[in-house]
Formats: C-alpha cells, structure tokens, sequence
C-alpha cells in the first residue's frame, strides 16, 4: 500500500506522533512542533535540514540550558527585546525581560560575534479622512505618515544560525520625538558595548587567536581548524 497525504506520521528527532497539521518538513524526514519549538529563535533553515542536523541542534539546544542556568547578568541593554552581558564570563545573550532563563536564550561568546550594525527601517502609511457623506477617503494629492523602526543586527559564528536580528524600540517611532532619539541612543549603547565585548575577546587570546578568513570570528584553531565553522585556519 502506497503512503498517503493522511497516513500517520513519527517525529525523526524525538519518536513521538505528529498530529495531522503538525508535521514540520525536513531535508530527509518529519519534525514535530514540540522539537520544532526547541531550536534556536534565529534560526531558519529547517526545510533544508537533515534529522542528523536537527538531532545535533537539539542536542546543543540542551547543553545551552547549563549555560543559561550559569549565566551572570552584568549588564543589560534595551527597551523590550535586550542585550544582556555576562562580562566575567564574556558570553552574550538576547531575550525578553523578565523570566529570560525560561525561554532557555543562546548564550553566545564574545568571541564568536563577527561584527554588528543598527538598521533603520521606514514604515509609510496613507493618511485618510471621513467625508461629509462618511466615506474613508484619501487625500488629492496623497498624504502620508512615516515611523520608524530600529533594529539591531549581530552577526555571529555559528554552526546553527549567523544572525540575530531583533528591534530595538517596542512600537514604531515619528522621527524627530523623543523615542526616536532613544532608540538612537539605545542603538548607539548597544553597538559601542558589542564592539567592546569583540575587543576585550581578541585581547584574552591575543596570544593565540586568529581571524578565520572564512567566517570572520576571532578563533584559536583547533588542529588548523576554526573552532566555530571548522574552517581551514592557517
């Protein structure tokens, strides 16, 4: 008997049923939702994953519990969406305020984020209008509001995902208020710490640490290979 769109199917990564709408396509096999909601936020390429990938992720997704669970807040960055430093330890992480240890946030060393930006986002809207008849109208010649959003791009070396990408201010802001400078300033707060954490990492391995031409993380290679892409390292 030849399989069907509705014959039951088995998660590859954990074993258990998939629901009839639950099933989450991989490059070779199923996921479900429960495994699907254990990976890593910023990552992306599910579809074009094999289950050994997701196997190794969720794998890693567990030991980052332990990194969590150690982690030490120095210092804490942003609006809603934060950046949090752990500089003793020189890790990273990116979370919502409040109870971040359970939603279980990358921890990401300071040596392995490649560079970072802040990106301004323009958002346009038509401005309307009720006529004498209670009709929404739009202006002749049209009119129209802009906000802004501000967003915070790290690039990072790792196996699973090279961007963490959120926005920094809550809801869109109108240039020129105070918010807007806020988040400027914010952006600005962030970006400086960022390239602090890069600097004092360099610093520490000075003595044996290199650039990995292929990803661009400062590494100390590991028999000739980058210990975040295993790339060549000479």
């Amino acid at each position: 008997m030849s399989m069907g769109l509705f014959d039951k199917k088995f998660c590859d990564a954990c074993g258990d049923k998939i629901g009839l709408l639950g099933n989450r396509r991989l490059e070779d096999g199923n996921l479900c939702g429960g495994c699907a909601k254990k990976l890593s936020p910023f990552f992306s390429d599910r579809r074009r994953s094999t289950v050994a990938d997701i196997k190794a992720q969720l794998a890693y997704r567990e030991e980052n519990r332990k990194a969590v669970a150690s982690f030490n807040a120095t210092r804490s960055i942003g609006l809603g969406t934060r950046l949090i430093l752990d500089e003793g330890n020189m890790n990273a992480i990116v979370a919502p305020p409040g109870r971040w240890r359970d939603g279980n946030p990358d921890v990401i060393g300071f040596a392995a984020i490649t560079g970072c930006e802040v990106d301004v986002s323009e958002n346009r809207a038509e401005e309307r209008y009720r006529d004498s008849q209670g009709r929404d109208v739009g202006y002749d010649p049209p009119r129209y509001s802009y906000t802004y959003d501000f967003w915070m791009n790290i690039h990072v070396s790792s196996p699973y995902f090279d961007l963490i990408r959120f926005r920094i201010n809550g809801a869109p802001v109108a240039r020129g208020g105070v918010d807007y400078g806020e988040c400027e300033a914010i952006g600005r707060e962030m970006r400086e710490a960022l390239e602090s954490a890069r600097r004092k990492a360099a610093e520490e391995s000075s003595a044996e640490a290199v650039l990995c031409p292929l990803c661009g993380a400062t590494t100390i290679p590991k028999a000739g290979r980058c210990e975040y892409c295993d790339g060549p390292v000479k």
